[in-house]
């Protein structure tokens, strides 16, 4: 059920849930966001997880109630193919950043790239990109190193689970580039591991394309461009509240007494389901996402209208 908001200086906006969007190159993930804000008629729109400007790809986008959601999209695991240049180091870990070192990587063999990648699947510890967005004392790391500043930060566990190499190109003399196909948990930087190749190569290396393909179960082949949503605005939601929070939780479904009580933030009885999952109320309607605890069932955020 669409639920309308009238908001200052907005007309009517587009109905609560998820877009999954194909990022264009060139553009913030806030960019997005603002043109979502735009075509939605609301300002309650946000994202699940940054994408760099240069990346492109699955942008999970949150409408309205939805932007609720977010948190667990963001916690997501995600997928990627990528592209690492190795014999150049840059600033930044990427192509957007200048080089500052070089070394001739025309003899590293197919093998030895092989090794490296191996090495760096599973679970590992990875020092994010100092450009990254991590926070330190308040301040983003990237603005930190725009201003200068010589930023290091801590190693953090993250799984690669699958770090597949698709192809390994030498149309340069001195350089090679190595297609990848990654699967990693939330809060790796694809960034890094193309620094890390290249250090464990001895030639350097940075990332020179970025596709993301999935985030949880949102991948490309459901994402919209924003030519395309442009075309339907403010239609723009793609998968309403009830039917996002069906795809991306276990479900429960309870009785009207049940509804009744998590809508007002009560406990239910246990079901047995790991958790979070999504209550649905008789009608279909999503009511909360729950979690059990101390052999109760409660909710984390209540989402049933008020």
């Amino acid at each position: 059920m669409r639920r309308r908001i009238r908001l200052a200086g907005l007309d009517d906006v587009s109905a609560d849930g998820l877009i999954v969007v194909d990022k264009p190159g060139g553009m913030t993930s806030h960019d997005v966001v603002a043109r979502i804000r735009r075509l939605a008629r609301t300002r309650r729109v946000g994202h699940g997880g940054t994408l760099d400007p240069m990346a492109t790809g699955v942008l999970v986008i949150g409408v309205g109630r939805a932007t609720r959601l977010l948190t667990y999209v963001i916690g997501a695991g995600k997928s990627y193919t990528a592209t690492i240049r190795l014999g150049q180091a840059t600033v930044t870990d990427d192509a957007e950043g200048d080089v500052i070192a070089t070394t001739p990587a025309g003899l590293v063999t197919d093998a030895a790239i092989r090794d490296a990648l191996a090495a760096l699947t599973g679970e590992i510890d990875q020092v994010p990109s100092a450009v990254s967005a991590i926070k330190i004392n308040g301040q983003r790391a990237y603005k930190r190193v725009r201003e200068g500043e010589s930023v290091e930060l801590p190693a953090r566990r993250v799984t690669v689970s699958r770090l597949e190499l698709l192809a390994v190109r030498r149309d340069q003399p001195d350089v090679v580039d190595v297609d990848v196909d990654v699967t990693c948990s939330s809060g790796t930087y694809i960034r890094a591991i193309a620094r890390d190749a290249g250090l464990a190569l001895g030639v350097g290396g940075h990332l020179t394309a970025l596709r993301r393909t999935a985030v949880g179960g949102f991948a490309l082949a459901e994402a919209a461009t924003l030519d395309e949503l442009e075309r339907r605005a403010p239609e723009v939601v793609t998968l309403p509240l009830a039917a996002a929070a069906d795809r991306f939780f276990p479900r429960r479904d309870a009785t009207p007494a049940e509804t009744v009580v998590l809508s007002h933030g009560g406990p239910l009885e246990p079901a047995g389901i790991a958790g979070p999952y999504a209550v649905f109320d008789p009608s279909g309607g999503l009511v909360a996402i729950v979690s059990e605890r101390e052999g109760r069932a409660r909710a984390e955020i209540v989402l049933a209208p008020a």
